[in-house]
């Protein structure tokens, strides 16, 4: 086995490091323009009546075929505006899908264009081979836009401002574009030189066809680009624009009797401003004061019975646009095959504005804040000269106060520090992105004035990373990534000594001999980093990595992490097939290994994998894994406790996904999971989308979770006695849990720029624990149960009374019943209108209601009556933007 490993990776590495002569790039000659173009998609003025340039290749169905019809582009300039024109020969323009949608609607989850006929421009203006400009329009008028990085990666929260237009005529349709040079980034020179490629799409047909073609077994985009000649006398501008916005909201909940801030109904109007400004031709300055993220769709309903944070994505407008520049240790490769180590996040914006996080000090009824208001925040990004990227953001947030409410007295208890963020974000590349290096640097600084808060809350937090990446041929084949950071954090004693003994760190774990736990500590220190070897081209895939998070790390305070003290490595290997066959248009099958444990010298990872993934004939999709994970330790298990056994686990899924040129697209997917200590899991998950007219896609998608488990922790409970797990009880118990979710959304697009989203999301949650018992020992997976060999456990309504042993001298203890059924409804109805180009009108409506009866107890229909019967909450808000052009 360990020979036929061995001739398999070196055969890898002897196709992988082949090193074939570049092609030459493409070239096209940009005119100068001597006419007024009208954006009206009529190709009517002289410059569209030469002859262009119509050398398209096919990528798909056949890589490197011939297109089925014609395409031909043309592009010219201004001294403002870089034109682009170009028209579709379709024999059946009849056929021609145009799907209308809003703004980047149309864009997957994996950057790709979906369900119309497409054009698409793609510029690089520094001729980095790294980043540019992508631009996209569709038959309908429908657009997508996004800024490009590392090579491949499309960061759609980009949105420019660009005049298009396309018209559908007999011969096929057309496109025409004015993209403003203030829209762009790019050198102060006398000619410019870029790079640039067009991409159309056929959707009936599953056509792409390309003006620069990249074999499928080939990486790489932007590095691949056509050379566009001729652009003389264009010069940067400096430019910016100003957004003041008005907020008014009125917010409708249940009334509560006695409670002064429970009336019923709430008020409230709010402005600020936002502006951008380009500062140079490369650099620029965004800024928000008092901003609102009103329009933001809500977050979906969590039962999180783990002992970690729920990560939440980013969905407000001023950290997700042009969040790209602020990306760490991932340049260089495209694919990174994380598959049993989660890589902390240095920054995770949603720090920022956070719910607060204290207590109050006074008891009465309660106006606690909903989030902590942000004074101001500020980003600077662009290029600043040989080859450095730069990305700095400072925000200020506010201190916030929870009124109480004691009979007639009232108390303002501060419940959230003043508090400032900073990033700092460097990066340079070498070569035209054959190597990079970079750094990034975090901090947080509150003002903890209010000593509850002290006590509770790091004074202090800092980061300072590095990362960069080499490819070790010359064509790009093998690249090397990687990173290195280190973190520390200073607070009080208490503060110090509450994270030491979080999810995140442990450190009191009583058999954790490796671990320094210090009551008494004011500060904690710790590194990470991560190396990773990746094999970019070809129909071989190799993949290995090392990787560690010591006990210390911590970036919490404004990045996200599960877990430090860990050491971890993979490798991974495999085959993908791009060209079709008899059955599948393509098709990959990988087989990976990971291995991990903690300082201390215990596993914690052992695992295998088997992936396969393709494409049928008929364009349906088809993915399974399958895994086994051998028998290891769990360190989080008992919560702070000793290590626990974790058995072994057979794991299984399987997903299907129909042809999405149709009407009705299906995809379906199921997951088992089996552990030889007995537990059992199952996750189906259906989603259909309709969409019945051009204009309106309806989807629904009823995921269901069923888990069984033998050791669900419940409680811990001191006890001196208890020697065999140091003095502690860790209580357990085997729990059935099972989550019903179902999710609706209704895009209904009236044209480009006017568009209704609607999104509700039916959620139930149920958890029944049986079974009450306490960890054995160490290191095993045994327990001894509660009412048995002595020990008697009593329930009453209040929950379950333990004597642990009977006449013995242990002391009884009490426990709350763990039992819940958590149903929750929320949904949210956006109405949005571009009156002007980047001015907008936001009429929203948010609905929240939940219901917690028959904890324990699962029944469809009563618990969704319940649910639709319980007292709501209704927020509506309308959202007014202008934009001011400088």
């Amino acid at each position: 086995m360990k020979t036929a490993v061995m001739v398999f990776l070196i055969f890898c590495a002897g196709n992988g490091l082949r090193v074939d002569a570049a092609p030459a790039a493409k070239e096209m000659l940009a005119a100068p323009l001597t006419e007024k173009i009208r954006i009206d998609g009529m190709l009517s003025e002289n410059a569209w009546q030469g002859p262009g340039r119509g050398d398209f290749v096919q990528s798909d169905p056949i890589d490197g075929g011939r297109p089925s019809e014609g395409t031909t582009v043309w592009v010219a300039f201004d001294h403002k505006s870089l034109y682009v024109a170009a028209r579709m020969d379709d024999s059946q323009a009849r056929q021609i899908f145009a799907q209308l949608a809003r703004r980047d609607a149309l864009v997957d989850y994996h950057g790709n264009l979906q369900d119309s006929d497409w054009f698409e421009f793609s510029v690089d203006p520094y001729l980095d081979r790294l980043t540019g400009f992508h631009f996209a329009v569709n038959p309908a008028g429908s657009i997508a836009d996004a800024a490009m990085q590392n090579d491949t990666w499309m960061d759609y929260t980009w949105d420019g401002v660009w005049e298009y237009a396309a018209r559908v005529d007999g011969r096929g349709w057309t496109v025409e574009l004015r993209i403003p040079f203030d829209q762009l980034r790019f050198a102060d020179r006398e000619e410019n030189i870029w790079g640039i490629n067009f991409r159309r799409t056929i959707k009936r047909k599953n056509e792409k066809d390309s003006f620069v073609w990249i074999a499928k077994e080939d990486k790489g985009y932007v590095s691949r680009f056509a050379l566009l000649r001729g652009l003389r006398g264009i010069r940067p501008r400096l430019s910016g624009e100003f957004m003041p916005f008005v907020v008014g909201q009125a917010e409708f909940t249940p009334a509560e009797a006695g409670n002064p801030f429970a009336s019923g109904e709430k008020y409230r109007l709010n402005a600020g401003i936002d502006a951008k400004l380009k500062l140079k031709s490369n650099l620029i300055f965004d800024a928000t004061i008092n901003p609102d993220f009103g329009q933001v769709e809500v977050d979906p309903a969590v039962v999180n019975l783990t002992a970690y944070e729920t990560f939440y994505e980013e969905k407000r407008p001023f950290f997700i646009e042009g969040a790209n520049i602020f990306s760490f240790g991932q340049g260089g490769a495209t694919d990174y095959y994380d598959l049993d180590f989660s890589n902390p996040s240095f920054f995770y914006s949603r720090r920022i504005g956070r719910a607060p996080q204290g207590e109050v000090s006074h008891a009465g009824y309660e106006n606690y804040p909903d989030w902590t208001a942000i004074v101001g925040a500020a980003k600077l990004s662009g290029k600043i000269g040989n080859g450095w990227n730069i990305g700095i953001l400072n925000a200020l947030t506010a201190r916030e106060y929870a009124t109480v409410a004691a009979g007639k007295q009232r108390f303002r208890d501060e419940v959230e520090p003043q508090s400032d963020y900073g990033v700092l974000r460097l990066r340079k590349e070498f070569a035209q992105g054959r190597q990079g290096f970079g750094l990034l640097a975090t901090s947080v600084l509150r003002d903890l004035s209010q000593d509850s808060l002290a006590r509770m809350l790091n004074r202090n937090a800092l980061t300072l990373a590095f990362d960069g990446w080499s490819f070790l041929d010359r064509n790009k084949t093998w690249v090397m990534t990687g990173w290195v950071g280190g973190s520390r954090v200073e607070g009080s004693r208490e503060a110090i000594r509450d994270l030491q003994e979080s999810p995140q760190h442990y450190f009191q774990r009583p058999d954790a001999t490796h671990l320094d736990y210090d009551e008494t500590a004011t500060s904690l220190s710790g590194w990470a980093g991560k190396f990773t070897l990746n094999k970019e081209k070809g129909n071989l895939v190799f993949n290995a990595a090392l990787a560690a998070i010591s006990p210390g790390f911590e970036t919490n305070d404004l990045g996200f992490m599960a877990a430090g003290d860990k050491l971890y490595g993979q490798v991974l290997a495999g085959y993908r097939q791009f060209q079709p066959g008899k059955l599948f248009r393509s098709w990959s099958l990988l087989a990976a290994k990971s291995l991990g444990y903690d300082f201390g010298g215990n596993r914690l990872t052992d695992n295998y994998f088997l992936f396969a993934e393709s494409e049928l004939l008929n364009y349906w999709t088809l993915e399974s894994m399958a895994a086994f994970s051998q028998k290891t330790w769990l360190n989080d298990l008992t919560r702070g406790g000793p290590l626990m056994l974790h058995p072994a686990v057979r794991s299984f899924n399987l997903e299907v996904g129909s042809d999405g040129r149709k009407p009705l697209v299906l995809f379906a997917f199921v997951q088992n999971n089996r552990s030889a200590s007995g537990g059992f899991n199952w996750t189906t998950e259906l989603s259909l989308q309709w969409k019945p007219v051009a204009n309106i896609s309806l989807s629904v998608g009823p995921t269901y979770f069923f888990r069984h488990s033998l050791g669900e922790w419940v409680d811990t409970v001191s006890d001196p006695l208890q020697a065999s797990t140091f003095g502690k009880r860790y209580l357990f118990a085997t729990i059935d849990f099972r989550t019903l979710a179902i999710s609706l959304r209704l895009n209904w697009t009236f044209n480009p720029r006017l568009s209704l989203q609607a999104y509700l999301q039916p959620y139930l949650a149920v958890g029944m624990y049986s079974g009450f018992k306490e960890l054995a020992r160490p290191r095993t997976f045994d327990f001894n149960l509660y009412g048995e060999n002595g020990t008697t456990i009593a329930a009453s309504a209040a929950g379950y009374t333990v004597d642990p042993d009977g006449p013995g001298p242990a002391a009884a203890f009490a426990f709350a019943n763990p039992d819940f059924n958590f149903k929750s409804l929320r949904g949210t109805a956006v109405l949005r209108w571009e009156y002007r180009p980047g001015s907008t009108i936001f009429l929203v409506w948010t609905q929240n209601r939940s219901d917690e009866s028959h904890p324990g107890d699962f029944q469809l229909g009563r618990d969704l009556r319940n649910l639709f019967g319980a007292a709501g909450e209704n927020i509506f808000l309308l959202k007014i933007t202008y934009r001011f052009n400088l």
